[in-house]
């Protein structure tokens, strides 16, 4: 093998190797994923709210005000939706064309469940799997898929991120 390949091959595994050694490596790695939201929140470790699997995956936006999609849409194989960790609720009502239901879980973070029908009330108290309601029709989302997201002290993360659903980078040996 050529001399100038091997450095090649090199300097791309050293540039792998230091990128994936620092924190911010698996927010960078992670698809759409915040850079500022790191690994995941082990205090808070959430249950998917209908198994699925994501047909949308969260895109951060550049700035407040710039596109992007602030939450990952799961493609439901029922209609029930659970809360995805302990909390209160927060809001349950319709906002334009769809029902959504918010859930204040403590330390600053919150969920948002959408297009979800429920009767229950604000500062109704949830344990994580508790039933918040039923799929229903309205809003950006594929028929039979639900919204979610989650924001912490008002900043919108990647709910992944309290899924554990960010697979770990693996290094695989060279040559």
């Amino acid at each position: 093998m050529p001399v100038l390949t091997r450095i090649r091959r090199f300097a791309a595994v050293a540039i792998a190797v230091a990128a994936l050694a620092t924190p911010s490596a698996v927010a960078a790695w992670s698809p759409g994923a915040s850079p500022g939201a790191g690994a995941a929140d082990t205090a808070h470790s959430w249950t998917w709210p209908v198994l699925g699997r994501v047909v949308e995956p969260y895109r951060q936006p550049a700035h407040d005000y710039a596109a992007g999609h602030r939450g990952i849409d799961i493609e439901a194989g029922t209609d029930t939706v659970v809360a995805p960790g302990d909390g209160v609720i927060l809001f349950a009502g319709v906002v334009v064309d769809r029902p959504i239901v918010t859930i204040d879980h403590g330390d600053g973070l919150v969920s948002t469940l959408e297009p979800v029908a429920t009767s229950l009330a604000p500062g109704t108290g949830l344990s994580a799997g508790d039933v918040v309601g039923t799929l229903a029709d309205g809003g950006h989302t594929a028929h039979g898929a639900l919204h979610l997201g989650a924001r912490r002290d008002g900043v919108y993360i990647n709910p992944l991120l309290l899924l554990g659903g960010v697979p770990r980078a693996v290094l695989l040996p060279c040559c």
